[in-house]
């Protein structure tokens, strides 16, 4: 099959482009850059896509998008994550109508963050979308996604937990404090941390081109814990002191907004899509997922 990706150069997109490509099939990676550059297959900023870019294409994998936990979230910042993933979206949508291009497949990011904050709530991909900027964002992009389906696509949307991996940048920032033994709970720790392992996030992009899985898809590892029980975990690993909790006020001085939708919501999500569409996980729990990404294997 040959796919086009975007973000192809990202975390997930390197590991989703290795992963495609080991399965058999032919990747084009969807370059972002200027049109004097005869490499730039196209730059959704000024709005435009190569003419050809997606010839002969049989499947998109959407993983654009800015870096959500890049800067505080301004009004400028709000605009730039959005117009980077929904307006984006629409432009792949745009030109795939434009040019008579019909995929069998359209598989697009999305996040976790589309439940909002809910507490102990158990949350399948039939859940309603919750509150907040980030939710708000989520659901606005999947319905760009969803556009797809007008051209015949079997359209996936992605919503994906906290990814981890030893160059994941959320990964780090939570193990760094860890590390140098100042490190404790997000607030007060009992809010419920969706992951995936990077591994997984790859394989389930690869499973969602060759299976028949459609709608949303929570992109997390079956064992749900809290931040505080990761954090330990986190601090068993490493052998490090993990006690020392941040308290949520000071993080939300710190961070404003971003802090509350990124590190404090409670969302208790479960990959209810995927194991019912037969997908096995590499890493289903999370001190397996954590020492390999850590490079500290458990003593046989």
């Amino acid at each position: 099959m040959k796919v086009a990706i975007t973000g192809s150069t990202g975390l997930i997109g390197t590991a989703v482009t290795q992963r495609l490509q080991r399965d058999g099939h032919e990747v084009v990676g969807m370059t972002r850059g200027s049109r004097d550059n005869p490499n730039a297959l196209w730059n959704p900023a000024e709005g435009w896509i190569r003419d050809g870019a997606l010839e002969g294409v049989e499947a998109v994998v959407n993983l654009g998008g800015e870096n959500i936990g890049g800067g505080r979230w301004n009004a400028t910042r709000k605009a730039a994550l959005r117009t980077s993933r929904i307006d984006a979206t629409r432009l792949l949508v745009d030109h795939m109508r434009a040019h008579g291009i019909r995929p069998q497949a359209f598989v697009s990011s999305s996040a976790v963050g589309y439940y909002g904050d809910r507490g102990e709530e158990r949350l399948t991909e039939s859940a309603a979308t919750g509150e907040g900027f980030l939710a708000q964002l989520c659901a606005d992009w999947e319905a760009a996604a969803r556009g797809a389906s007008d051209l015949g696509a079997r359209v996936v949307t992605l919503r994906t937990g906290v990814v981890i991996d030893g160059d994941a940048t959320a990964f780090k920032r939570l193990t760094f404090p860890i590390r140098m033994g100042v490190g404790g709970p997000l607030g007060s720790g009992r809010q419920w941390f969706p992951w995936v392992h990077l591994e997984d996030a790859a394989g389930v992009v690869s499973h969602a081109l060759s299976s028949e899985i459609s709608g949303p898809v929570n992109l997390v590892a079956p064992e749900t814990l809290t931040n505080g029980a990761a954090t330990k975990a986190l601090g068993r690993i490493l052998k490090r002191p993990a006690f020392m909790p941040v308290p949520g006020v000071a993080l939300k001085v710190l961070l404003g907004e971003m802090a509350q939708e990124l590190l404090l919501n409670s969302q208790r999500v479960v990959p209810a899509a995927l194991e019912q569409s037969g997908y096995n996980f590499h890493y289903p729990t999370f001190e397996a997922a954590a020492r390999e990404a850590l490079g500290r294997p458990a003593r046989a």
